[in-house]
């Protein structure tokens, strides 16, 4: 399989996903933002040029909650996702797509206000806005996080998806002084062998 990457995206997810499954793996990196990206070739694998993507034989698969649940699905083989008559997998759909939901869409906003975008054109009012968003969507995965190491119990493709997202969100300076279970709960992850080579890929 081919796992269409670039450096501290989502597509760290898809790689920290195949590591945890010990999955071979083809990677075709890209940095943010290539000119090849952009390309004809490449929009035939993902219509919107970014990453990741996954190609699995004559199948191409894009987004990545889409992929984790595709690959735990086709080759995880009852690894690292409950079975949908088991007590936890409500919860587990419910913060394997929480990643996407809810957190990233206020981290979008900071990153695009705060780096993409040039000074002259930043809104300190939509960063404020989504600063107190994203302190709120942190706060359900902390309560949500009181008296568990990961978020369904055993590790799952959940953490790979929502832990993905927390780690993302104190990296761009999310406070989380106030949430002692999910500053936890991140430092668990990371120290993760799996996920340092997905960050070091």
């Amino acid at each position: 399989m081919k796992i269409f990457h670039a450096p501290n995206t989502r597509s760290v997810r898809i790689v920290w996903l195949f590591e945890e499954l010990g999955l071979p793996y083809e990677l075709e990196k890209y940095r943010l933002g290539d000119p090849a990206m952009r390309s004809p070739e490449y929009s035939k694998v993902h219509p919107m040029g970014r990453v990741p993507a996954l190609q699995d034989g004559a199948t191409t698969i894009f987004e990545s909650g889409a992929i984790v649940q595709y690959v735990l699905a086709r080759h995880g083989g009852g690894r690292m996702a409950p079975e949908p008559a088991a007590p936890e997998f409500p919860q587990y759909l419910q913060w394997l797509h929480y990643a996407e939901g809810m957190i990233m869409p206020p981290v979008n906003t900071i990153v695009v206000e705060t780096i993409l975008l040039p000074p002259e054109r930043r809104n300190q009012v939509n960063v404020d806005r989504a600063t107190k968003l994203l302190s709120r969507m942190l706060g359900a995965v902390d309560a949500h996080l009181e008296g568990r190491e990961f978020l369904t119990g055993a590790f799952s493709g959940a953490d790979i998806m929502t832990g993905h997202a927390c780690t993302v969100a104190i990296g761009l300076g999310a406070d989380v002084s106030d949430k002692p279970n999910i500053a936890a709960y991140v430092a668990r992850l990371n120290e993760r062998p799996a996920l340092q080579r997905a960050w070091a890929a």
